[in-house]
């Protein structure tokens, strides 16, 4: 991927780093999710890429081990004044856990038809949570397409 080209600070920007991780899972053949929590609109305090093959964990997706990575920053289990910029729209587990945060925002690139939380319970994060979609969707759909080819050739 270019380097970053975004202006500093803006969803785009930050959202560009998770894309950079989503690869990083992409390239270890975990599907390619990548997210970051950020502090105060400008500090990267959390992040994580898919890792559920790695570790053989099922909860291990990117948000969740960016969320810990938070908290454990943090020093507490909520995340008000944060921003969680993820890939790809969290799943039900995932939007869970970012309820329980508390976070602030949910900023996702590409919508999940198949297994994102708003086909199931779309009012499931914290009711103060603002979301936002489809910030570099095109490029985060691009990598997981890319990867499924890749996983099924042909």
């Amino acid at each position: 991927m270019a380097k970053n080209a975004y202006p500093v600070f803006s969803h785009e920007y930050f959202m560009h780093k998770a894309l950079v991780l989503a690869e990083e899972a992409f390239q270890q053949d975990e599907i390619p999710v990548g997210a970051i929590v950020v502090a105060d609109g400008k500090k990267i305090i959390g992040k994580g890429y898919n890792q559920t093959e790695k570790l053989t964990d099922v909860t291990a997706h990117a948000e969740m081990l960016a969320l810990s990575a938070a908290s454990n920053f943090l020093g507490g289990k909520y995340l008000k004044d944060c921003t969680l910029y993820v890939t790809l729209e969290p799943c039900l587990m995932c939007a869970g856990a970012l309820a329980w945060s508390q976070i602030s925002t949910v900023v996702y690139g590409a919508s999940d038809a198949k297994r994102g939380f708003s086909l199931w319970s779309p009012g499931v994060l914290h009711p103060k949570t603002n979301l936002i979609s489809g910030v570099l969707a095109d490029e985060a759909g691009q990598l997981m397409k890319a990867f499924f080819k890749k996983l099924r050739p042909g």
